[in-house]
């Protein structure tokens, strides 16, 4: 089978990171699956934006808990692009989602939107925190689950199979032969972040990966050409 392709953020390679513009582009360049990440606005809206803090990635300043989301529209997010709410991506493309939830709060509010809308069988719930994922799963009983690591990525595999998640998104930095193993024999993919250049692809390959996360349409070209 050919290599899952990520679209992190989008592609953040060459788009402002998950925005709408980035997240269309991703599709246009054909890649698998779209990931983003989720807070909660001051007042409960599903945010899509990847740090606690607005800084970084738009205009503003500040926590993203103490904006509304009327002020946070008021933000750039990059290239006049605006923070988009998930229901936005959800209409914006077609294709499969990983939905990053970056804290507890939001699994809520995404369970109960992926509820509304019908989109069990195009989200996938993501997430670095354990807690985060059993909070989905007790709203969600069938959602499919991808638990992320980095720095603890040689321990995902085990963590994964107790919180019933079929896959494990791995620091590329940080993955050997011993836990793509380990997560293959329990039944769990792999895929790994951040694949962005031909050497970092050759590994993935080399370690067996069932996937990539990427910034860079030209992993999606280069996975296709391989394949």
């Amino acid at each position: 089978m050919p290599l899952l392709t990520v679209g992190h953020r989008g592609v953040m390679g060459v788009e402002p990171e998950n925005t709408l513009r980035s997240f269309v582009r991703a599709e246009r360049e054909g890649l698998d699956v779209i990931e983003l990440d989720l807070h909660l606005s001051k007042d409960g809206a599903l945010v899509v934006m990847h740090d606690a803090d607005v800084a970084r990635t738009t205009d503003g300043s500040g926590p993203i808990s103490a904006f509304t989301l009327a002020e946070l529209r008021e933000l750039d997010a990059g290239e006049g692009e605006r923070v988009p709410v998930f229901d936005e991506v959800v209409d914006a493309v077609r294709s499969p989602l990983q939905a990053e939830i970056k804290d507890r709060a939001a699994a809520r509010v995404l369970a109960e939107t992926i509820e509304r809308r019908g989109l069990h069988d195009r989200v996938t719930v993501i997430s670095f925190h354990a807690e985060a994922l059993r909070e989905t799963r007790s709203h969600l009983p069938d959602i499919p689950l991808v638990l992320v690591a980095g720095r603890s990525s040689p321990t995902a595999p085990e963590r994964a199979a107790e919180l019933g998640a079929g896959m494990v998104s791995l620091d590329l930095r940080h993955v050997d032969q011993d836990t793509v193993d380990r997560a293959h024999s329990a039944g769990i993919q792999v895929i790994s972040w951040t694949v962005n250049t031909d050497e970092e692809l050759a590994r993935a390959r080399a370690l067996g990966l069932d996937g990539v996360v990427t910034d860079m349409p030209g992993i999606r070209r280069a996975v296709t050409a391989l394949a």
